[in-house]
């Protein structure tokens, strides 16, 4: 897309800072919460430190995926753990973000499934997971910004 007009860069420029701004956001909650896994928020009991260390994460994989067998429960907590992490990865770096978003929407939409059924439908909201998902989804449906590798590699391709 070649904007023509300083309205059209301006519409263009937003839609970018916003897509940059949306790929941000959701790879900063994702490392959020495997920092938090890992005490990089401090431990357990601090203000706003949701597990503190590994185990209690552990425990809470446990009480989200309680139909599946406990010894299930560290191979679900390091899946969800690396998977965040490589989608956050994916989307600060601008890789293949349509696949990603997608990936990320999927990943959140099960954890909203898995928190309404075990604790909620207020535990899901209050943690914005449903809304997060929702974003995710959103920023599949755009085209890449112009701050990804995607837009970098199409452009060499015209």
């Amino acid at each position: 897309m070649i904007a023509n007009t300083s309205k059209e860069r301006s519409l263009w420029l937003g839609s970018d800072l916003s897509s940059l701004l949306l790929r941000a956001a959701l790879a900063a909650s994702f490392l959020s919460a495997v920092a938090d896994r890992f005490g990089l928020w401090g431990t357990y009991g601090h203000a706003h430190v949701a597990w503190g260390d590994f185990a209690r994460f552990v425990d809470y994989t446990h009480t989200l995926t309680s139909v599946f067998p406990i010894s299930l429960s560290v191979f679900f907590a390091w899946t969800a753990t690396a998977a965040e992490t490589i989608l956050a990865v994916l989307l600060l770096v601008g890789w293949r973000v349509r696949a990603v978003s997608i990936m990320s929407g999927l990943l959140l939409l099960a954890f909203t499934v898995a928190i309404t059924f075990s604790l909620g439908i207020k535990a899901a909201l209050d943690y914005s997971v449903p809304s997060a998902a929702a974003a995710s989804l959103l920023l599949s449906s755009r085209d890449p910004d112009r701050f990804t590798f995607d837009a970098k590699s199409r452009s060499k391709l015209l």
